[in-house]
């Protein structure tokens, strides 16, 4: 593996796109955080674009982009459009993290784009961020497009944008070290997995990143990694995982991780009490915001350690250092919206001096 430069781990946030919140990205820049990865599910969450283009005449320095763009809702000539508009506003500064719709797509009740839909929509969108032509398919047929007015103050293609693919499996990581000049994962935070991940990506370090979603709880000395503070700050995201992992049972009848077993079946039985025909309404309720009361009893502390980053700033300080030599280059926190400037002020005052 390439070894790295002496640049530290970068630290970005994820946001629950909703404009009554921009001022949290604002607070994020001036705490040192370097990327804003803006939330796209459009049945839970405010438009990705309008907010973006907020964000970028209230910051100066972010990074902003979208964490992540969902590729079944848009044609590729869209999502270019969109984003080249957000480089006019904020040029240099524009990344675009783009996923097949693992959670937007089931909120309506359809599968994330097929593997070799998103293939191909990876190749138009890379060329038409480039500001080239290239063959799209839309309605079933493949046409030449490119913007025709690119040097009209509509749109900027440079400054390059950065492409980060969202991909989990072995195919969908090769297609992110085909198509991509980044990954965006939310793998559990262990090197071994990062270093595994990173290990698949047959890219040079220095120009392939790696960046984690996740989410950090900075603990006083002794305090237990199911406090109520901790619940409080990590439990929206840990619960997160569960949606997800029932997404995958729903879908392909896979098992759930060791550290859901213990409460899996009831929460299956809790889940499928809403008629199927809606359910899909019902099981990514809260998520990434806020827990349900009735999902607390299913936030343990397993569930806790093993979704999110839970410690204290030395705790903290070595076990990222652990990450960043196994191959990872940014974190993304994404705490709960009642907590999250809580936490990215505890992240940006008591973590990142150490490292």
């Amino acid at each position: 593996m390439p070894v790295r430069d002496t640049r530290r781990m970068e630290f970005g946030i994820c946001v629950a796109s909703r404009p009554s919140d921009l001022g949290y990205v604002v607070e994020a820049e001036r705490l040192g955080f370097s990327h804003c990865w803006m939330a796209d599910s459009q049945m839970i969450w405010s438009d990705v674009y309008a907010m973006l283009a907020l964000a970028a005449e209230r910051t100066t320095t972010m990074r902003l982009g979208t964490g992540v763009a969902v590729a079944g809702t848009r044609p590729s000539s869209v999502t270019a459009a969109a984003l080249a508009t957000i480089n006019e506003l904020a040029p240099g500064r524009v990344f675009c993290g783009i996923g097949s719709g693992n959670t937007a797509m089931r909120i309506m009740g359809h599968k994330p784009m097929p593997i070799a839909e998103f293939d191909r929509y990876l190749g138009e969108l890379r060329s038409l961020l480039d500001g080239d032509e290239t063959t799209v398919h839309f309605r079933g047929a493949d046409t030449p497009v490119r913007y025709l007015m690119p040097d009209r103050g509509f749109v900027r293609f440079e400054p390059r944008i950065p492409l980060h693919v969202s991909a989990f499996g072995p195919r969908s990581l090769q297609l992110a070290a085909e198509h991509g000049d980044g990954l965006i994962s939310s793998a559990p935070a262990d090197p071994e997995v990062v270093a595994a991940l990173r290990n698949r990506i047959d890219r040079p370090r220095e120009e392939f990143s790696f960046a984690n979603l996740t989410t950090i709880v900075v603990t006083d000395e002794g305090e237990p990694h199911d406090s109520e503070r901790v619940r409080r700050q990590a439990g929206a995201f840990a619960i997160a995982g569960v949606h997800y992992a029932y997404d995958q049972y729903a879908q392909f009848g896979r098992r759930p991780p060791a550290h859901m077993v213990d409460f899996w079946s009831d929460y299956v039985e809790q889940v499928e009490q809403t008629p199927p025909e809606v359910r899909h309404q019902r099981v990514h309720l809260g998520h990434n915001c806020w827990v349900l009361p009735e999902e607390e009893r299913f936030l343990t502390a397993d569930l806790i350690d093993r979704s999110c980053l839970v410690g204290t700033p030395a705790e903290l300080a070595t076990r990222i250092s652990d990450l960043d030599a196994a191959g990872l280059d940014q974190i993304v926190i994404l705490p709960p919206l009642a907590e999250k400037e809580t936490v990215a002020h505890d992240v940006a005052t008591k973590l990142m001096p150490l490292l």
